[in-house]
């Protein structure tokens, strides 16, 4: 007997949960050569605003959470992601259309960055930290603290490795996120969701909306209760439009990045969503 198939339904990822679009509205997701791969939820300006909602409510359980706590949770989504390899190098394959080699090789980075930053989080406070030196009998301590809510618009030419790039480091000291996965490649971003949900991550940590990045990054942008956006994958947006939405609220942007390997590894990429505090203490005297 001849099995039917059952095809994946590709829905929004919001504070934990599955859900379609409030809008009921979906897009067509297409092979290189034009052929139909699947339906994906097209978010509407509803879905940003319960995202970042979502975002809002799950700061405090993860800034926190213990930095040895937040980098075993990263590295879980690490060790999730390599038991369905498999499954992300089939799914690049057909959005992108490169060969096989290429899609592993984009997985196995995307896996080796989630350790890269898994091993950042108990130790960044100790590199961006630092103790004054002050006049008088005090000690003067700064330390990295999470920015809060961080609004991303992730690379739009990469469909696994752009996505992690750009949210793994805002997540290791403490930050939640709202990301506009690609527009063109956006099936291995709810796959990906899959895995945070199945590795230990907190709901609302991580957010993602799928769809028109041209249509939601404005009312990310401008949204009240965005404390960061990261405009890395937004080159082909009116980026400048959307930094000026964000100084309405003061809300900290970080520029768009080009080039093949955007949102590269780095400490730079964790320290642009962190704020500094300050703490002064007396010396004991005796």
């Amino acid at each position: 007997m001849t099995r039917l198939a059952v095809p994946k339904t590709y829905k929004l990822y919001l504070g934990g949960k599955f859900p379609r679009s409030e809008s009921g509205r979906t897009f067509e997701v297409r092979t290189p050569a034009g052929e139909f791969l699947a339906n994906a939820a097209l978010a509407s300006r509803k879905d940003a605003r319960d995202a970042v909602v979502a975002a809002r409510g799950a700061v405090s359980g993860w800034a926190g959470a213990t930095a040895y706590n937040r980098g075993q949770v990263l590295y879980r989504v690490a060790e999730v992601l390599e038991g369905r390899h498999a499954q992300f190098v089939d799914e690049i394959v057909q959005q992108e259309g490169v060969s096989r080699a290429a899609a592993t090789a984009q997985v196995d980075e995307a896996i080796d960055r989630w350790v890269w930053y898994a091993g950042w989080t108990d130790k960044f406070a100790q590199v961006a930290g630092n103790a004054n030196p002050v006049a008088g009998p005090y000690f003067n301590i700064s330390v990295p603290e999470p920015t809060g809510v961080v609004a991303i618009v992730a690379p739009q030419d990469s469909s696994l490795l752009g996505l992690v790039s750009a949210i793994a480091p805002a997540l290791v000291t403490g930050n939640t996120v709202v990301v506009v996965a690609s527009e063109r490649f956006p099936l291995s971003s709810i796959s990906l969701a899959e895995v945070l949900a199945t590795s230990d991550l907190p709901g609302g940590v991580v957010n993602v909306l799928t769809g028109s990045p041209a249509e939601i990054a404005p009312w990310l942008a401008s949204h009240q209760d965005v404390d960061a956006l990261d405009l890395v994958g937004a080159g082909d947006l009116d980026w400048v439009a959307l930094e000026q939405a964000a100084a309405e609220s003061v809300t900290r942007v970080s520029w768009p990045e080009q080039g093949p390997d955007a949102a590269a590894p780095s400490l730079e990429r964790i320290r642009q969503f962190t704020e500094t505090k300050t703490v002064w203490h007396t010396k004991s005297l005796l």
